[in-house]
């Protein structure tokens, strides 16, 4: 009797259906409420006020190298130019001095709202600080950096 659907067989379609639309959901919500809700993330005190004057460069060498994250966290990927940040290495999340090394990203300028957004999603303060750093070609730009735990 192939072809025939069996009310076992609607029964699994509908749970794994439902199963699936509750995960999105609750992927959805998670990342609203750590990337964009107004809740979840309260900058500490003594941070230094984002210049809202001009545009900012940005050296991201870890997650935010991705287009994708940059969209969900920015509200757009953003024009990305490949840069260098010499005497560093990177480990795992974090950069460390490293004089003979050399770090490969790249530079974003970004709007004093989209690096806002970009501090909220570095937990900037908690787990990252946010220092201007000089690149291989001698311009500099702001680069996160964890903080000691």
């Amino acid at each position: 009797m192939t072809g025939v659907l069996t009310p076992a067989i609607v029964r699994w379609v509908k749970l794994s259906l439902w199963t699936l639309l509750a995960g999105a959901t609750v992927i959805i919500f998670y990342t609203w409420f750590t990337m964009l809700s107004p809740w979840g993330y309260t900058a500490p005190d003594g941070l230094e006020p984002i210049d809202d004057s001009r545009q900012h460069r940005l050296f991201v060498f870890g997650t935010l190298r991705s287009p994708v994250i940059r969209w969900v966290v920015m509200g757009r990927a953003g024009e990305q130019m490949p840069a260098t940040l010499e005497g560093y290495r990177k480990e795992a999340l974090d950069i460390s001095p490293a004089p003979e090394a050399e770090v490969h990203g790249y530079v974003l300028t970004v709007s004093p709202r989209e690096l806002s957004r970009l501090d909220r999603y570095e937990r900037l303060g908690i787990r990252y600080e946010r220092v201007k750093m000089a690149l291989a070609d001698g311009t500099s730009a702001w680069v996160y950096r964890r903080l000691a735990q």
